[in-house]
């Protein structure tokens, strides 16, 4: 019997269904290999979230400390060169000063040559802080509200070793900072546990 013909008369025996169908194996995932995909996964998630959360949380509170940091060095520089006393101070409708220690409200740095601390009428605002829009605060020692520097750089009014500290939201050492304040009008960014001037970051 011819093969060809056994061939045909076998196929012609298949039920219609079968008939013509690539019994070519179907694309798709084994079990193992869709487990070692999400093992895989897992393991870049464990990596990746703590990683993540650092950069975004460094990038943060270096972002506020170094803000007012700038602006203190600013008022200074302003107040050598105009041959006046200029004020930074916590400003919560950036327009006054507030008597309140919480810096995190937001600042506005000017012109004081009459009334030292207090924004008269009259004196010229060069910059404006807008409140933190995390939940961070930003806590001045000795009562501070407001930093003046006079025509010779120094800051008056203040004590020496004054320290703003930044804590996040957890209250965790590692993200903890302080703006350190001297007499001299030196400013020096700290870590916690750093003592400046007989004050320590905490």
């Amino acid at each position: 019997m011819n093969s060809s013909h056994t061939t045909t008369q076998r196929a012609a025996n298949l039920p219609k269904a079968a008939r013509g169908i690539n019994f070519a194996r179907a694309p798709g995932f084994t079990m193992v290999e869709m487990l070692m995909t999400m093992a895989i996964a897992a393991i870049l998630l464990t990596i990746g979230v703590p990683a993540y959360r650092y950069v975004t949380n460094s990038n943060r509170i270096a972002g506020e400390l170094n803000g007012l940091l700038g602006d203190l060095q600013f008022a200074r520089a302003e107040a050598i060169k105009e041959g006046q006393n200029v004020t930074v101070c916590v400003s919560i409708n950036g327009t006054n000063c507030a008597n309140s220690t919480a810096w995190q409200n937001g600042w506005i740095v000017f012109s004081d040559p009459t009334n030292v601390g207090v924004h008269d009428p009259g004196e010229t605002i060069w910059r404006v802080q807008s409140p933190f829009t995390s939940s961070d605060t930003f806590l001045a020692s000795n009562n501070v509200s407001a930093v003046t520097f006079n025509r010779e750089g120094y800051a008056i009014g203040i004590a020496n070793g004054t320290l703003i500290t930044l804590h996040d939201s957890t209250d965790t050492k590692a993200w903890t900072r302080c703006l350190s304040i001297g007499l001299s009008g030196e400013m020096t960014s700290e870590l916690y546990g750093t003592t400046t001037n007989g004050a320590t970051c905490t």
